[in-house]
């Protein structure tokens, strides 16, 4: 527990803080140290939980979900609209990236009882660096959807006289975004999970799903913790481990045909998984009561859980 003993020490201050430090509360010194405890402290909670219920911590911990989305569209406004900021200064890693992506892709569209390959929805798209090396090689069209209007400026010139297969430009934020019904072939969603809350990633996979043709599939690829869930104070962001995962994705009605992790990164880089889904049968009513009371049963022990 690398973070114990911040934790203990913010608890001692707060115990302290009616009687002896509200008349410091205007101290530029003390707040800063305050803040930098509260952190720490959050990290060391965050180890300690072996499932995060994120949307809970982000409302009570970090000031609310509206600060920890305002944090991440703020961090990307520093970063420039090319595929070297794309990649986050790991633009070595794109090619092996892209490769891995087309040929996991590969396996669930075309030819009888996959995918077809009319349209591919590229969600936290960026420039459209996915949309160019992966997405557009196999369908006829596809669509972008990002928070960053600056990065969506830029696709046009980045495509390189692929844009007019680009049918529609969403500058949205995923958690606020709802796919068109029955659109698409392909949901694309890599790199930007982490920036939802549990509860809104999980309701995002559900109108995801909404927005599958027959035989659609949502592709998920993301870093991915060892263990537990990873807080970035940074960009405003979290990793989850694959349990977090799957059980949003049970939680969602969303079945994972398959899921492989990316291979040819650097051993010092956190492990990146792509997963691949289909809509279960049956979902859409079970889902939607579950996204609305925040409540699910677990198929394996019967028993109801909640996502908060």
């Amino acid at each position: 527990m690398a973070y114990k003993a911040a934790h203990l020490a913010f608890k001692s201050r707060w115990d302290k803080t009616d009687e002896e430090l509200c008349r410091h509360s205007m101290s530029f010194i003390l707040h800063k140290a305050i803040q930098n405890d509260f952190f720490q402290s959050y990290l060391y909670l965050l180890e300690k939980l072996p499932l995060v219920k994120l949307y809970a911590l982000t409302s009570q911990v970090i000031n609310g979900e509206m600060q920890f989305y305002a944090r991440a569209k703020h961090f990307y406004r520093d970063v420039p609209a090319t595929e070297e900021g794309m990649m986050g200064d790991y633009i070595e890693l794109s090619n092996t990236d892209v490769e891995s992506s087309r040929e996991f892709l590969r396996k669930f569209v075309g030819g009888v009882g996959k995918a077809g390959t009319n349209r591919a929805l590229d969600c936290g798209s960026g420039i459209g660096r996915i949309s160019k090396h992966v997405l557009l090689p196999v369908f006829k069209s596809v669509e972008l959807v990002d928070m960053m209007e600056n990065f969506l400026a830029e696709v046009p010139n980045y495509l390189q006289g692929k844009e007019d297969r680009v049918e529609m430009y969403y500058c949205k934020s995923l958690q606020e975004f709802t796919p068109a019904q029955r659109r698409y072939d392909v949901i694309w969603i890599q790199w930007v999970s982490g920036y939802l809350t549990d509860k809104d990633l999980l309701e995002f996979l559900i109108r995801c799903q909404n927005g599958l043709k027959d035989n659609g599939v949502i592709i998920l690829k993301d870093n991915v913790a060892r263990e537990g869930c990873v807080l970035d104070c940074l960009d405003s962001s979290v990793i989850r481990d694959l349990n977090i995962l799957h059980s949003l994705i049970e939680m969602s009605g969303l079945t994972i045909l398959r899921e492989e992790r990316q291979e040819g990164f650097p051993e010092q880089c956190v492990p990146v998984w792509m997963l691949a889904m289909q809509k279960s049968p049956g979902h859409s009513r079970f889902h939607k009561e579950t996204a609305e009371t925040g409540l699910w049963m677990n198929r394996r022990t019967g028993k109801e859980k909640s996502i908060y």
